[in-house]
């Protein structure tokens, strides 16, 4: 496929790039190569090749999927310049308090 002066400037336009009109014919031979290129690569025989997610074979280390509160709401609420702790329930955690914004 080969790419014109026109049909660049009407990419550049769909892309939002504006183009100097002196650079839109050496664009539109460069344009054509790398889409020739990808045609190119349309011709390789991929028949029976499984897909792969990377060049070396590999089984990622795995963690186990627990749930856990981090145990550490003392140092967040470290960060709060007024925060909200509760009196007596261990259950229930601090707060943040911020300013009210709803009138």
């Amino acid at each position: 496929m080969s790419l014109d002066k026109n049909d660049v400037k009407k990419i550049a336009f769909l892309a939002r790039i504006r183009v100097p009109e002196e650079a839109l014919e050496p664009l539109a031979g460069e344009l054509s190569n790398i889409i020739g290129w990808v045609e190119q690569l349309s011709e390789v025989e991929t028949e029976g090749v499984a897909p792969m997610t990377s060049v070396a074979d590999m089984t990622w280390p795995r963690r186990a999927d627990t749930v856990s509160d981090g145990d550490c709401a003392a140092d967040v609420l470290a960060n709060a310049t007024d925060p909200e702790i509760p009196s007596g329930d261990a259950n229930v955690g601090g707060f943040y308090t911020v300013p009210k914004v709803v009138e």
